[in-house]
């Protein structure tokens, strides 16, 4: 007889369709289940099954197998550019017939001051040469974190980044640049493209428990009163029994 009525490698997807988990909005539900693989980082993929051995000119087969990298806490609370912890091995004395020792590669970090239009704020955040490279190459911090997606931010600080950006964008906050309406008009244009609904960008980032609390408090109802559970019962109970009371005629004499 089976110990439980599911298997346990299905709970994670089945706690979705049930329960609090199945009312989510749509949409949050939709970027839990992203089936598209991180740009690759610590490796190259070749892109061909087959390729030609240079020194035999025999036909050889290429394998493409990627290197995961592990995420320590702390790269949530910086932007590693995909960039995280490689594990394998090194040989002593870089001599193939020595023994192999187990090594952590780490990436290189530095903290940076990085400022955002649309937040008209400036951050230090830990980052790494890599990420430095992929904000020039989207032509500024903010379009960097508009454009990368979830999967290749890495980041918890990068996802509250963008939620921040996108509620702002979204609500067109009055709050940026008070002083200088032109130039908060020229940020709104700039950054429109990427501009969602309020209801979708309040839910962008957010991890699995902090969504569930948040669809907690909009479900939530406060209690009725006891003394206004009383009065209304009063109230019905005296409506009904001037209902009930036989009704009296007067004669006119």
């Amino acid at each position: 007889m089976p110990l439980h009525k599911h298997p346990p490698a299905i709970w994670k997807a089945l706690k979705l369709k049930e329960g609090i988990y199945a009312r989510l909005p749509a949409h949050y539900l939709n970027s839990l289940n992203d089936t598209e693989k991180p740009t690759p980082v610590h490796w190259k993929p070749h892109g061909l099954k087959y390729r030609i051995n240079p020194k035999t000119g025999q036909k050889e087969r290429v394998q493409d197998v990627p290197i995961l990298p592990y995420f320590p806490p702390s790269a949530n609370e910086g932007l590693w550019g995909g960039e995280g912890w490689v594990s394998g091995f090194r040989y002593a004395n870089n001599d193939k017939l020595s023994t192999r020792l187990k090594c952590v590669w780490k990436p290189q970090l530095f903290t940076r001051q990085l400022y955002s239009e649309i937040l008209d704020k400036t951050f230090s955040i830990e980052v790494t040469m890599g990420t430095l490279d992929l904000i020039d190459a989207a032509y500024g911090f903010d379009f960097y974190i508009l454009k990368t997606p979830k999967r290749d931010l890495c980041s918890k600080l990068g996802m509250d980044l963008k939620r921040a950006m996108l509620l702002r964008l979204a609500t067109k906050d009055q709050k940026l640049y008070p002083n200088d309406p032109v130039k908060r008009e020229q940020i709104y244009n700039k950054y429109k493209a990427f501009e969602i609904p309020l209801e979708e960008a309040e839910w962008v980032g957010l991890s699995l428990e902090e969504a569930v609390e948040k669809q907690r408090l909009l479900e939530k109802k406060d209690p009725t009163p006891v003394f206004k559970i009383a009065v209304d019962n009063l109230v019905k109970k005296i409506v009904s029994q001037k209902l009930e009371e036989p009704a009296v005629i007067e004669r006119k004499s």
